[in-house]
């Protein structure tokens, strides 16, 4: 029997290994795996030197979305798409595949026959028990459960008793720790002076085994001016703390008994400068570190303009914040925000133990250099974590992308 802490740690991040560490040594071999396009590359983790070792690379049927590993730790999901993100081309390959995990190297073997999906998956996890894949879509906006195998490969849809209400633009889905409720986080979209503004929420299902029943919609203010990308769960309490893409915030609601209180506990800005305009800015992921006592999210932005013939950034904050949490009332308080020195950090991760982060940027930007411009590559920065949670920039991986991106990185355990 895995314990709930256990199960915390596996739905506290992007494809979040269990948070062992507290139990274990933190000595544990690591494995990151970090996409460019289709392909997905394995590195091995050296905590104590805040250093990544590269090694093999497999090859999925299109570009990588996401991942989610099962319980066991013995197995890799990966979501892909040839669709373009967001509203750009549709492509029709989509797929979930399965890998095992070299439990000694954490070398990936491809594990039985991807399934296919009907439409591009933006984001992926299991349940709980890894009994279930839930698959998020986001356009048109969409909530699937698949069944896993006995033998650990993605198995048939279930069928649902009925119409499932997605929201508008879905991009994340997760079980609650205790396993009784699905979150569906649909952000909306921002109005435009040609379209008005759809409206966000967090779409939540009573779940039971795969089936999903419709429940409350959690939409302040109708869901205007609420674009929700991405939502954690602290590892001990009751809080569930979510990234506000479009406005730039972060929210925290409590739970109790199998409920969320629809109510905001706590607001509180992502961003160093609220009012900056330099660039359009976007909240990303966010993860509460192994401990309890510490939030951390991501701040994004990429507008550029032409410069002598070259499109160059125009500034704007890609940074990381820390929050310290209130242990008492679970309340963030921003107590750093540090440059993650490349532009557009659409995910990071924390490790097992909580001593080391990892930033992903997904594409090359050029940037202002004093008078020069320079191109800022795609990669991995990695910061240490300290025990008052604060981060220390060690060293940044650039990563060819060519004409395609980095999408997704996480880390996992063996």
């Amino acid at each position: 029997m895995i314990n709930r802490r256990v199960f915390l740690s596996l739905v506290s991040g992007s494809v979040v290994a269990p948070r062992f560490s507290f139990a274990q040594p933190p000595s544990r071999k690591i494995a990151l795996y970090a996409n460019v396009g289709p392909e997905l590359t394995h590195y091995d983790v050296d905590v104590a030197g805040a250093a990544l070792i590269k090694h093999t690379t497999v090859t999925l049927p299109a570009g990588v979305q996401y991942a989610w590993p099962h319980v066991s730790r013995r197995y890799l999901y990966v979501a892909s798409s040839s669709s373009a993100p967001g509203y750009g081309q549709t492509g029709t390959e989509h797929h979930v595949t399965a890998f095992r995990i070299d439990p000694a190297s954490g070398a990936l073997t491809p594990h039985g026959e991807p399934i296919r999906l009907p439409t591009r998956p933006i984001h992926m996890s299991t349940d709980m028990p890894s009994e279930n894949i839930l698959v998020a879509f986001n356009n048109p906006s969409a909530l699937r459960v698949y069944r896993i195998n006995r033998d650990f490969t993605p198995g048939d849809e279930v069928r649902q008793p009925g119409p499932i209400d997605a929201g508008i633009y879905a991009h994340q889905a997760r079980v609650t720790p205790d396993n009784r409720l699905a979150i569906l986080v649909a952000r909306g979209n921002e109005g435009t002076p040609a379209r008005v503004e759809d409206p966000g929420a967090l779409k939540v299902f009573d779940y039971r085994n795969g089936v999903l029943t419709n429940g409350v919609s959690v939409a302040p203010n109708g869901g205007r001016e609420f674009g929700p990308r991405h939502l954690d769960f602290h590892p001990t309490q009751p809080w569930m703390y979510v990234s506000i893409e479009t406005q730039n915030k972060m929210y925290t609601y409590k739970m109790e008994d199998g409920t969320i209180d629809p109510e905001i506990a706590f607001r509180a800005e992502t961003l160093a400068d609220p009012d900056t305009t330099e660039s359009r800015q976007a909240a990303s992921t966010v993860h509460v570190h192994p401990n309890g006592r510490f939030l951390y999210g991501a701040n994004r932005a990429q507008d550029t303009v032409e410069i002598e013939g070259k499109r160059v950034f125009t500034g704007g904050e890609n940074n990381i914040v820390v929050y310290a949490i209130n242990q008492s009332t679970g309340e963030p308080t921003a107590i750093q925000h540090i440059e993650t020195r490349a532009i557009h950090p659409r995910t990071f991760h924390i490790d097992p133990a909580g001593r080391m982060l990892v930033a992903q940027h997904n594409l090359p930007v050029n940037v202002r250099d004093g008078d020069a411009i320079r191109l800022a590559a795609a990669g991995l920065s990695v910061f240490r974590i300290g025990d008052d949670g604060k981060l220390t920039y060690v060293r940044k991986y650039d990563v060819e992308v060519g004409d395609t991106t980095m999408f997704w990185m996480g880390m996992v355990p063996l």
